[in-house]
Order: C-alpha cells, then structure tokens, then sequence
C-alpha cells in the first residue's frame, strides 16, 4: 500500500483533526484523545453506509492508525460549511440581505435531513437506545429527573429511519449547487423527529462563539424562531410532517445534549431550564 504523509491541516472538529492527505481529493480524519477506536470504526461504518445508499455524504476509502491514533481516509468535499455561509449572512446588514436568499440558507438542511430519512430499515444502531445511554450518564438532572425524561421518550413512537444524529451547518458542506452531509459518527435508525428536535434546539439555544461580530449575534438572537419556522415548513412540504409532532421530541433530545462536550455551560444552562419547564 501507497504511504503518505499527513498534508496540511484543514479542519478540527470536538472529535478529531483533518488534514490533506495524498493530493487534492482526499482528508484523513485522525481521532483526538477523547474519541475511541469503537467510534472511529462506527463513523467509518455509518459513512459508507450513507454513500451506498447514494445519501448526500462524502466517500469512505479506508481506516488507519496515525501515530498510534485512529484514523478515516475520506473524500474530501471542496467548498464550505453551511456555517460559514450562515455567518456571512448575519454579518451582512439586513438591507442587503434578500429573504428568499436567507430562507435558502435555512431550508438546505431540511431537504438533507428529508432525504437521508427516506431510507428506512438501515442496519445502524438503534436511536432509543443511544438517547437513553446519554440521558442516563448526563449530568445536571437528578437520577428522578433523568427517569421521568426516559419514561416520556419510551412513550413516543418508534420508527426506523436513517437519522443523520446531529444536523448542525458545521456539518454540511456547500460544494457548487450541492450540499453534503459529513460527520455520520452519531447516525442511527430512529425517528426522524429526533434530528428535526436537535436542530431546533440548536438554533433556539445555541450561544455563538465570542470572536462572532456583535452585529451578527443580534442578528442571530432576532432570527431564531424564524429560522425554526422556515425549517419546519420546509421539512414539512417535502415530507409531510407536522411540527407539532416534534414537540414531544424536545425533552428527550435536549436531555441528551446535557450529555455532550462540545457546547458551554451557559447553553447546558439554558437546555435545563428547558426540561424543568417541561417535566
């Protein structure tokens, strides 16, 4: 086999760090010390998943240990993240920035998350009992709390869709008119409106990094439940799906994100208040 030498960096993620690898077309994902060779294994697993079900997600080539870290050979997508895109909106005065143009911002991750949840039946982990593992290592709840969350989700229905696990614009890539979906680390077989509850936590929730311009977290803060709103019909269009049927999906997903490393205490905050007000 071919050996190359990491290029040069691209990308870091709560994860992992990209780098050039072998030329122009591909990136090798190399693992962070809080990542595990399981997951790494899993990414690569539900990657190739997705690219053969033709889904909107970047081609898996192969898994390797750098350094002693676990690593994924990936093709790399040219172009930039939704997130960048989002940005450059909010740091535009509003005058200049048309509503059609904002609203296809907004709408390009509900058509990914609708296409990827055509498929059902994946062989993938199943959704349920991931959020109950998370829910129950969480912090911050009591052990009644987390119970009483968990009692509320194995009421809900359960569905077998291909669910992406985590829709943020940090991961979608704009290549040309496409946009792609990386980072399948946490996809599952589950109910679609669990990543339809993650995103809209993520918009009414999220606290902007402190190098954003002012100018563009006011911004943010007066578009939130717009962005919600356009999202939802969107998702709604293409599918069908109402967004009251999201609604019961809030409590159990944000639980879950007490769980995760990569939002502030001042979010996690915001997440609690949240599901107190809801149990």
């Amino acid at each position: 086999m071919k050996k190359h030498a990491l290029g040069a960096k691209v990308g870091e993620g709560g994860c992992s760090e990209v780098y050039e690898w072998g030329g122009n077309e591909q990136i090798v994902k190399v693992a962070k010390p809080n990542t595990t060779e399981e997951a790494i294994k899993r990414e690569f697993a539900n990657s190739m998943l997705a690219w053969e079900n033709k889904l909107p997600a970047p081609r898996p080539y192969q898994l390797l240990s750098i350094g002693g870290r676990p690593s994924i050979v990936m093709e790399r997508i040219h172009g930039e993240s939704l997130m960048k895109k989002f940005f450059i909106y909010l740091s535009e005065p509003p005058e200049m920035v048309a509503p059609s143009a904002e609203d296809e911002v907004i709408k390009v991750t509900a058509r990914l998350l609708s296409q990827t949840h055509r498929i059902c039946n994946p062989p993938l982990p199943p959704q349920r009992d991931s959020l109950i593992a998370s829910i129950r290592n969480a912090g911050y709840l009591t052990s009644a709390e987390k119970e009483q969350v968990i009692r509320h989700l194995n009421r809900l229905p359960v569905k077998q869709q291909f669910c992406h696990g985590d829709p943020n614009p940090g991961n979608i890539m704009i290549r040309g008119d496409e946009a792609v979906f990386i980072d399948w680390m946490n996809a599952s077989s589950g109910n679609p409106e669990a990543d339809l509850a993650e995103y809209i936590i993520m918009i009414r929730y999220a606290i902007l990094p402190p190098y954003a311009p002012n100018d563009a977290v006011s911004r943010f803060d007066s578009l939130r439940e717009r962005i919600i709103h356009v999202f939802c019909l969107e998702y709604r269009r293409l599918t069908g799906l109402e967004p009251d049927e999201i609604e019961d999906w809030i409590l159990p997903v944000a639980a879950r994100k007490l769980n995760a490393d990569a939002i502030s205490e001042q979010e996690k905050a915001l997440l609690l208040a949240e599901i107190r007000s809801r149990l």
